[in-house]
């Protein structure tokens, strides 16, 4: 039996502006990579490409895995950040790794109102996976909830990093950025 799972999460920050603009930070996908997840769990592939491993997940306290997910992040001239999944694999159980479908597509771009800096963005998540016959028994919509759960917990975990993690890199990230030593301290223009 195949069911689908989803999830949606949306974002929006107050940035207070430094002496570089946030979309200068932005075009570094890395640097968003680093605010989504913990650093420990993650492995750059090449300059847009990054692996991730995501926490240990448990499915109705009877699955126990690890999904590990192949991202890729770019961004626009503008600062505009782009996530799409790019493959996917579940750790710890064989049967549900060869029968599961991972898809998470994000965007996080910034916006001015009224004199104002906001990162505004949202995160799609969606599993498709033909359940092992143990859950076959299982009512459909209590395993949807299960999924739809647990899959939101996830993007919750990701926007909670990105609330407590991104706005303090961008902040240390300008103190430390060693191409912005000697430059006046005017803002820069946001190129268009």
């Amino acid at each position: 039996m195949e069911v689908r799972f989803t999830a949606s999460e949306s974002v929006e920050i107050r940035v207070e502006e430094q002496t570089v603009p946030i979309q200068h930070y932005l075009r570094q996908p890395q640097r968003l990579v680093n605010a989504i997840a913990d650093p420990k769990l993650m492995e750059a592939l090449s300059e847009d490409l990054f692996l991730l491993k995501m926490r240990p997940l448990n499915f109705m306290d009877i699955y126990h895995f690890q999904p590990t997910v192949v991202l890729k992040v770019w961004s626009t001239p503008k600062g505009t950040l782009y996530l799409q999944s790019q493959s996917c694999e579940i750790r710890g159980i064989d049967y549900i790794n060869n029968r599961f479908f991972l898809n998470i597509t994000g965007i996080l771009s910034p916006q001015q109102r009224q004199d104002q800096t906001y990162l505004v963005g949202q995160a799609d998540l969606e599993v498709k996976v033909a359940l092992p016959p143990a859950l076959w028994l299982t009512p459909k919509p209590l395993l949807e909830v299960a999924g739809n759960g647990l899959l939101k917990s996830v993007l919750v975990r990701i926007k909670q990093r990105i609330l407590s993690h991104l706005l303090s890199d961008y902040q240390q990230w300008t103190k430390d950025e060693p191409l912005l030593e000697g430059l006046p301290t005017q803002t820069l223009p946001v190129l268009e």
